[in-house]
């Protein structure tokens, strides 16, 4: 090897600035600089470089072999050197400040207690103020700081391999979860499509049951249409079927009456035979009420029989509504509507009742016939005016 390649002595003297280079360095320092502050991968592909080929070695047989090239300047070690000082420039420039062997043992060792061991450990081994003290114990904390970072690396691998074993657990487990979350989510599914066509079922009854019904009133609307009046009609046709009802048993009451009298049914009562309380009517008998409807409109409630009694001798069909005071008010348009006469007793009416009774006469034309004094002798002189 030529004489410039030869280890030089190294300025530390108090006045000296120049840093140490690696191959100045002492040999016990070589192995711990080039396995801390130099990673396998980095180391191996800086050799690769400067040897010009890729190695077949291991990375221990690459790392003996770097060591023993930092003893000499050589291309290995200048490569080193330079790469030391790329990777490390920050550090470096940190321990510059520092002034004394002092100062730069006291940045080593706030370095190894905030674990940036690497960088501040080249710093410091070639810093111009780095005696061969200090040297020594900054190789002894690198190899306690090794011992624990290889305690630490077993604890890490076996947490590690206690993490793997929980990793393939969870797996396990969660493959078994998402085996029941897809057959849950099948069976959703399933049931989702099943009440959709029971909706979609539902759906189509409502609305078959909506045309339906808007079928059914079209046919009422038109069978109401046909027949204007219908349900006055069937309220006049009970009136009627009532009112027939009633003759029907009158009349059987009056031949009973006959009967036990032993008077032909077809003799007419004698005028004598009239009850006390029933004033004589006149023998003629008016024949514009013969077989017509009359009703009678308020009066007092004891009277009706006299009412009835003297418009049925004239041969008229009686019906009476008291106007309100105790008949439903709702009966009376239909009385009204199927009497032939109306006569209304405007002293023994509500107000309702009475305006109710002349507006539907204003509006059908029926022949009204108002009285004030609701006696039988009134209602005669109305019959009377009624037959004029």
């Amino acid at each position: 090897m030529c004489d410039k390649h030869a280890p030089q002595a190294a300025d530390t003297s108090q006045g000296g600035s120049r840093r140490r280079r690696v191959w100045e360095l002492s040999q016990a320092s070589h192995c711990p600089l080039v396995g801390v502050a130099l990673p396998l991968p980095a180391l191996r592909k800086l050799v690769e470089r400067v040897t010009g080929g890729r190695l077949l070695h291991d990375d221990y047989d690459i790392h003996v072999g770097a060591v023993s090239e930092c003893a000499l300047r050589n291309p290995l070690s200048e490569a080193l050197q330079k790469e030391l000082e790329r990777r490390y420039a920050a550090d470096v420039a940190r321990f510059r400040s520092a002034r004394t062997t002092e100062e730069v043992g006291a940045l080593w060792v706030q370095a190894v207690d905030v674990g940036k061991v690497p960088g501040a450990f080249w710093a410091a081994l070639s810093h111009a103020r780095c005696t061969p003290a200090l040297e020594q114990q900054m190789c002894r904390d690198i190899h306690m700081v090794q011992h624990q970072a290889g305690a630490c690396a077993r604890a890490d691998i076996d947490k590690v391999k206690a993490l793997s074993t929980e990793h393939a657990r969870l797996v396990r487990e969660l493959a078994r979860t998402q085996g029941r979350c897809q057959a849950l989510l099948q069976e959703k599914s399933a049931q989702a499509e099943r009440y959709e066509q029971q909706l979609m079922a539902g759906r189509a009854a409502l609305i078959a049951k909506d045309t339906d019904i808007h079928q059914l009133r079209s046919e009422l609307a038109r069978l109401q249409a046909e027949v204007p009046e219908l349900e006055t009609r069937q309220r006049l046709a009970n009136r009627v079927a009532q009112m027939e009802e009633r003759e029907a048993a009158l009349r059987a009451q009056v031949a009973t009456l006959k009967a036990a009298r032993n008077v032909p049914p077809d003799a007419p009562a004698p005028a004598g035979d009239a009850p006390a309380d029933m004033p004589a009517v006149p023998t003629e008998v008016p024949v514009r009420l013969v077989n017509r409807s009359v009703l009678c409109v308020g009066g007092r409630s004891g009277s009706v029989p006299v009412y009835r009694n003297v418009i049925e001798r004239v041969g008229a069909q009686f019906a009476h509504h008291d106007g309100g005071l105790e008949d439903s008010a709702g009966q009376l348009d239909a009385s009204l509507a199927a009497a032939d006469l109306v006569i209304c007793q405007t002293g023994c009416i509500s107000h309702h009742a009475y305006w109710r009774v002349k507006d539907h006469c204003k509006r059908t034309g029926k022949r009204c016939i108002f009285v004030d004094n609701p006696s039988v002798s009134s209602l005669v002189r109305g019959l009377k005016e009624a037959a004029l």
